[in-house]
């Protein structure tokens, strides 16, 4: 039996599908864009309550003279809301890059893999770097702005290497970032619309656009 002929505009699909493969990483999941816009939405909700506990009990901590116990308290507590949050975030979106990857066919010990992560993680260590010394300067009203800053910063870099909704993102976190460095007594609100809403937002925008498709 003969083969089935195929038509020149197949044959020039599969030469752009292969040709992607060599310079995008293609198995990046919108799921776990949604799933990490949840989880922050989350650590935010949690850290508007921690703060909103410390004012509430701020006459007490100042008459019982136990003020900067109750802030120092709250800081750590803030720390290890950020942390937790980070890690989960991270967790889970590893998790579904790799069921997506394993979907697909797709390996993700290539050396496009390797840019793409040197590319998104040279900022964000130095930013990282950067927000542990202004928590160490106590300087946390602007931790929030930065953090959108250089994660913008990072997903920009990163950009080349994904689809072209992640370039659209990263200059939506920059925005925020700054109108968090402005408006930095609502930072939080800002960080919750960069790290939450925009993470669900885009995630359902690849989600239906490469994911179900698939």
């Amino acid at each position: 039996m003969e083969k089935e002929k195929r038509s020149p505009i197949e044959d020039l699909k599969d030469i752009r599908i292969m040709m992607e493969s060599t310079t995008k990483f293609l198995s990046l999941s919108g799921l776990s864009g949604i799933v990490a816009g949840i989880i922050a939405l989350l650590g935010a909700l949690l850290a508007q309550n921690l703060m909103q506990n410390f004012f509430n009990l701020g006459l007490y901590h100042t008459i019982s003279g136990k003020m900067n116990e109750a802030y120092h308290t709250l800081a750590i507590s803030l720390f290890f809301t950020a942390i937790g949050t980070l890690v989960l975030a991270l967790g889970f979106g590893l998790l579904f890059t790799y069921l997506k990857a394993k979907k697909l066919n797709h390996h993700l010990n290539k050396p496009i893999t390797i840019k793409l992560l040197k590319s998104l993680f040279t900022p964000l260590i130095f930013g990282g770097i950067f927000i542990l010394l202004m928590y160490r300067q106590g300087a946390f009203t602007l931790i929030a702005p930065a953090t959108l800053l250089f994660y913008g910063l990072a997903l920009l870099n990163a950009s080349k290497y994904l689809n072209v909704e992640i370039k659209y993102m990263a200059i939506s976190e920059l925005i925020l970032g700054l109108l968090a460095a402005y408006f930095v007594n609502n930072s939080l609100i800002f960080w919750s619309i960069g790290f939450g809403i925009l993470h669900i937002f885009y995630g359902s925008i690849m989600y239906f656009k490469y994911d179900r498709k698939k």
